[in-house]
């Protein structure tokens, strides 16, 4: 419950801190660090309108992306503390949970008839494929790190005590950094910002939404920012008491957020077909952190 709070809280302001660091870095003064949520605020207290085209699959679909965010974040351990959902595995449940919701939001794309939308939500399918076995083997290289296959239970066991084992520490922050990029369709892969239908991908997905279905969907891109900074953060959580790795972890999310501002002020979005080799690049990293695995526990021959 307690991860699944400061998610909630952390997600309230993560993109305004973005927004706020695009602004600084172009030299301007930007918008209030909350104006995102009070732009979901509005679109909440608003009703949403439906093409006489799309059928019920499109108007259930924000809803059920929503949801599979909230289920996907409920699984999310806190240090010492447990998910409120947690078994042997979850990872996998996690994963697809959320691919749950991804497929819901492509569908409900193409249920509008657009061939637009069309064309996002192929690239969407495309680009979720190539960057799942990079967290697959991710996690799946930890898991033989130590032994166990619950989030819990791996970040619990987690030790970083030399070399090897934080340049794997990095390398794994930098691939859930990138899957974080991937996933909520942002530079270098996406720019949100776009008004090229040709070139969008999310954000030429949602354009049929409005009122209370789109302030769903921006939302659930907070929080999941939110859930992949406390993955990132549970790296180095480990078992120390409640009252340090609170501000930890919201340290490290506000660091996540600054990060990402500055990814999107300082890096050029890739051609498109520039973006699956990308992708599919950091399973390669993936690769390196299970074969860095195999050194430490001494079976790499």
């Amino acid at each position: 419950m307690i991860s699944f709070t400061l998610i909630i809280i952390t997600s309230l302001f993560f993109t305004g801190i973005v927004l706020r660091t695009k602004s600084i870095a172009s030299g301007r003064k930007g918008p209030g660090i909350f104006q995102p949520m009070k732009d979901i605020f509005r679109l909440w207290k608003k009703g949403a309108v439906y093409s006489k085209t799309t059928s019920f699959i499109f108007q259930i679909a924000p809803s059920i992306y929503f949801a599979s965010v909230l289920m996907a974040i409920l699984i999310i351990p806190f240090g010492q503390y447990n998910g409120i959902i947690s078994f042997d595995g979850d990872f996998v449940f996690f994963a697809y949970v959320l691919a749950l919701g991804k497929f819901f939001s492509i569908i409900s794309a193409m249920d509008t008839g657009s061939s637009f939308e069309g064309m996002g939500a192929s690239r969407e399918a495309l680009y979720s494929l190539l960057a799942e076995p990079a967290f697959f083997i991710l996690i799946g290289s930890f898991a033989l790190l130590t032994g166990h296959t619950s989030f819990h239970d791996i970040f619990i066991s987690i030790h970083f005590g030399s070399y090897i084992s934080y340049a794997l520490g990095i390398l794994a922050t930098f691939v859930l950094v990138m899957i974080a990029m991937i996933e909520n369709s942002r530079m270098p892969v996406d720019d949100p910002k776009t008004h090229l239908e040709l070139t969008m991908i999310h954000e030429v997905m949602i354009l049929d939404n409005s009122g209370f279905d789109l302030g769903l969907i921006l939302h659930a891109t907070n929080l999941k920012f939110a859930m992949y900074g406390a993955l990132i953060a549970n790296f180095f959580l480990g078992n120390i008491e409640i009252y340090f790795t609170v501000p930890i972890f919201f340290a490290i999310q506000i660091l996540f957020a600054i990060a990402v501002g500055i990814l999107e002020s300082f890096s050029a979005r890739f051609r498109m077909s520039h973006n699956a080799q990308f992708i599919f690049t950091l399973a390669s990293v993936s690769l390196m952190i299970f074969f860095g695995v195999l050194l430490v526990i001494g079976k790499f021959i």
